[in-house]
């Protein structure tokens, strides 16, 4: 069999990689914008990062739902209709013209947002075999953080135009993603939904079953709050009302933050195919974590610097190994949607708790004890890593899913 180093992935791994560099590059031009806009209404920074935490309330109510429709239609389908109700929402928030309507479009988004993510994932994982998982979660990844680098850096020039128009190319792009998709994947049989498949599915019973399972919902759930919530509402804040830098450098942060990530994805991605999921989440989280409370500490823009790129390398640790893991509960037939919604649930309540509660620390006490609590929360969620088996497989010539080790 072949070696998992010298393996290939296959090129619709490949194809959902592009695709989700356009959707990142996207999102990062919104993610500068998106706090700035919604003070813009006159609102508090609660009521800012609210908007933030609206979009994930969404993803969360709607994630359940999503894992069956992925099991009723196929993976392609409800991941090109979830990129499409993205689209057209993003687009209606460069017209909004008062808070509500902010709020309205940016929530409903979050439905678009749960069905391509569980589909997205779900694909990945029937498409990859269990010796790779972490290489193309690693890959899967460097897209989407490729373009978070991309979007920040160009987000925060046409911010200079209008804080409207980051909105409208955001849409544009994730119209681009549908098409990236449906047209190199609309002849793979290997892509195909697969009707007659006769496997049982792992149900969400018995993934809590398994410890490793249990470890990676609450480290997602720490992921969320810190990276996909806090990052986004309090970090553009930050640089603007204690750092004193303007709009655009807001972007220029999330962008170094996203690089960190970049420069470790595919290192983490090989090291948890070969020393393990474990070690590496571990790592990940304890580093992420370190960072994230250094970011609240500092005062200028150098440290502030610093401290972004150690937070942003916890999390590019972080990311490939903790989804390699859910992917090995699963299984190779990647029958396990609502499995992956759970998992994404985690995430999506971390990130819409994530910016309420720290905006209230940071309106009430400080920005500093927003981002420490933050960082704590990291460590905390690496020590309930330590009772977790390790899952990934030792042996390449039997399935790496089929780990027995129950809690």
């Amino acid at each position: 069999m072949t070696a998992p180093e010298t393996a290939r992935l296959p090129s619709e791994v490949w194809v959902l990689v592009a695709a989700n560099f356009v959707i990142a590059a996207g999102f990062g031009l919104v993610a500068p914008a998106l706090p700035t806009f919604a003070r813009s209404f006159d609102v508090s920074v609660t009521a800012a990062s609210i908007v933030v935490s609206a979009f994930a309330v969404f993803r969360l109510v709607f994630a359940p739902a999503s894992g069956r429709l992925v099991s009723l239609l196929g993976e392609q389908k409800v991941y090109l209709s979830g990129i499409s109700i993205v689209a057209v929402t993003t687009g209606a928030c460069a017209f909004a013209t008062e808070y509500w309507q902010l709020l309205v479009f940016r929530s409903v988004g979050g439905i678009g947002s749960t069905m391509f993510t569980v589909s997205a994932v779900a694909l990945l994982i029937r498409l990859t075999p269990a010796p790779l998982r972490g290489r193309a979660s690693g890959l899967w990844g460097t897209g989407f953080l490729l373009g978070n680098v991309t979007g920040p850096l160009l987000g925060g020039g046409l911010l200079t135009i209008s804080l409207r128009t980051p909105f409208l190319v955001y849409a544009g792009s994730l119209f681009v993603a549908v098409f990236i998709v449906w047209w190199f994947l609309r002849n793979s049989t290997l892509a195909a939904r697969v009707s007659d498949d006769t496997t049982a599915a792992v149900t969400v019973r018995d993934a809590l079953r398994h410890r490793a399972y249990l470890a990676a919902l609450g480290s997602g759930f720490a992921n969320g709050w810190a990276v996909f919530g806090v990052r986004v509402s309090l970090v553009p804040l930050f640089v603007t009302e204690v750092l004193r830098q303007d709009d655009a450098f807001a972007g220029t942060a999330l962008a170094v933050f996203a690089a960190g990530n970049v420069v470790m994805l595919l290192v983490a991605g090989r090291l948890a195919d070969t020393i393990g999921r474990k070690p590496v989440v571990m790592v990940g989280l304890l580093v992420a974590g370190g960072g994230t409370v250094w970011v609240g500490w500092t005062d200028s823009v150098l440290t502030f610097m610093i401290a972004t790129v150690v937070a942003g390398l916890g999390a590019g640790l972080l990311a490939p190994p903790q989804q390699a893991t859910v992917a090995d509960v699963i299984g190779s037939k990647g029958r396990g949607g609502p499995v992956l919604a759970t998992f994404q649930m985690s995430s999506d309540i971390g990130a819409v708790l994530g910016p309420i509660i720290a905006g209230l620390l940071a309106d009430q006490i400080s920005y500093t004890m927003a981002f420490a609590v933050t960082g704590a929360l990291c460590v905390v969620a690496a020590l309930v890593w330590l009772p977790a088996p390790e899952t990934l497989p030792r042996d390449t010539g039997s399935p790496a899913e089929e780990t027995e080790t129950k809690a």
